[in-house]
């Protein structure tokens, strides 16, 4: 039987601390108070996971309004994530790599894809006291519905 991916809803969000694109250290337990939605794609440079860091990037106005700090993480090496994250024109977004030990944030939320060594795609969201309130994996190809978060955020 398959051992079911990702983590349930109410556990404690595994802690962790990577650098984003600027190479600036970004620890999940430093947002307490705030909720962070984690939004894992499998690789920088590809089509849907560019449409998907976009489409955060394009929403991030109205993340903060509802007090959430969204983030992109994938297992793209600080050098790699910078220069996608300016390609794509991407200014507040912080996009974070899971480079080394590779994949170790992916691995901790279970979804860590071993035999291809990237994460789901998925969307995770934390709340203010760091439990997990929404977990979701995707298709490796579908791009995630940013309305069903808001939807989900709003309620």
């Amino acid at each position: 039987m398959p051992k079911e991916k990702g983590l349930k809803i109410g556990e404690l969000a595994p802690d962790f601390s990577l650098k984003d694109q600027e190479e600036k250290e970004f620890k999940l337990s430093d947002f307490r108070g705030q909720k962070v939605l984690l939004s894992f794609h499998p690789l920088a440079w590809t089509s849907v996971c560019a449409k998907q860091m976009r489409t955060l990037e394009e929403n991030y106005a109205r993340f903060l309004e509802l007090n959430v700090i969204p983030i992109g993480i994938s297992v793209d090496p600080v050098p790699s994530k910078k220069a996608w994250a300016e390609s794509l024109g991407i200014k507040k977004l912080r996009i974070l790599s899971d480079f080394w030990p590779h994949g170790e944030v992916a691995k901790k939320y279970n979804i860590f894809i071993e035999e291809y060594g990237f994460s789901e795609r998925a969307n995770v969201i934390v709340d203010e006291d760091g439990e997990i309130i929404f977990f979701k994996v995707y298709p490796i190809r579908e791009l995630p519905d940013i309305e069903e978060i808001f939807l989900f955020l709003k309620d």
